[in-house]
């Protein structure tokens, strides 16, 4: 009788158990906005590349979950301690810039940022190869070529995993877990006809498309921000990131590889020295180093983020 794997990264359906199976022996890690696995080197900003990271050890399938407990969380006692230790901290420090809005540039709310477009349906001319898995999150609906797909229903989430302070779920709706098993147990919270196994083909004359807003955090030490502005394969030989000689821009423009393009000049919340301040692009962000032109502390990124209130890390990134 056909049973299912339970290992993490495995899955499949098995009916030999003498079968290898290819799968991450160790717990999930997350980490200061990474991810990964305990078991191996690999880690990832975002949830998607998370998924995608290969097995690493070949064993036999099991239907028992052998994979060790995470590590105890913090307590409640010992996580407001250390709040109550930063809070402290952070008043000793110099005093911030005012936080009232600039004239010039009123305070407007920023957008959450949206998860990336879904593929509508497959190319009406690929051909889907039997056992691919939907592309859509959370689904796991696998292809059967003898199957018809009249009456698929593919239950998803279209937002974007969301991990902070502990608990997991997605961005498209309420629900919050503790644990990782329980996260990959959520239904799905939108529900489309047909599965997309293969997506549409990219065509390579087409227009960019123009995003509005990418994902963003940053961290900051007394002399520095450090901020990551999170956009896959840009093309380092048509994009141009500027500091601005009055010191309080920098201009973006950034092409990808996938016929996206994000352009913006951006107004930070205090003054920073252009020439001092540099960057990096990498395989999934743009980083910023921003030199200050004072050592007090920026409570956002922008001059035009709202205030929250929330304590801002100093010297190590602090991303959920």
């Amino acid at each position: 009788m056909a049973q299912k794997c339970v290992h993490k990264g495995c899955g499949k359906t098995f009916s030999d158990a003498e079968e290898a199976c290819v799968y991450h022996p160790g717990p999930p890690v997350f980490h200061e906005g990474q991810k990964g696995w305990k078991c191996c080197k690999p880690r990832v900003l975002t949830f998607d590349e998370f998924m995608t990271i290969p097995p690493c050890t070949t064993g036999q399938h099991s239907t028992v979950d052998d994979t060790p407990a995470p590590e105890p969380q913090a307590s409640n006692e010992e996580v407001e301690a250390k709040i109550k230790a930063q809070r402290e901290k952070q008043e000793n420090l110099q005093p911030a810039v005012s936080r009232a809005p600039i004239a010039a540039q009123p305070p407007k709310p920023t957008p959450s940022p949206a998860a990336p477009p879904e593929d509508e349906d497959d190319d009406p001319d690929a051909t889907v190869p039997d056992g691919a898995t939907c592309k859509r999150r959370a689904c796991g609906a696998t292809y059967n070529a003898g199957a018809s797909r009249q009456a698929e229903q593919c239950e998803h989430h279209p937002g974007q995993a969301l991990f902070h302070e502990g608990t997991k779920g997605w961005t498209c709706c309420k629900r919050r877990v503790l644990e990782f098993d329980e996260f990959m147990q959520i239904a799905g919270c939108r529900t489309k006809e047909r599965h997309v196994f293969v997506g549409r083909k990219k065509d390579p004359n087409a227009a960019e498309e123009a995003l509005t807003e990418v994902r963003s955090d940053f961290y900051q030490t007394a002399t520095t921000v450090i901020a990551s502005l999170y956009l896959k394969k840009i093309d380092k030989g048509r994009s141009t990131v500027r500091f601005g000689e009055d010191g309080g821009t920098v201009e973006l423009d950034l092409h990808t590889a996938d016929n996206k393009r994000y352009k913006t000049a951006m107004t930070t919340f205090a003054p920073i020295v252009a020439e001092k301040s540099s960057f990096k692009i990498m395989g999934t962000k743009l980083e910023l180093t921003l030199a200050k032109a004072s050592g007090s502390g920026w409570p956002v990124l922008r001059a035009s983020d709202p205030h929250t209130g929330e304590i801002i890390q100093a010297g190590r990134a602090g991303r959920a």
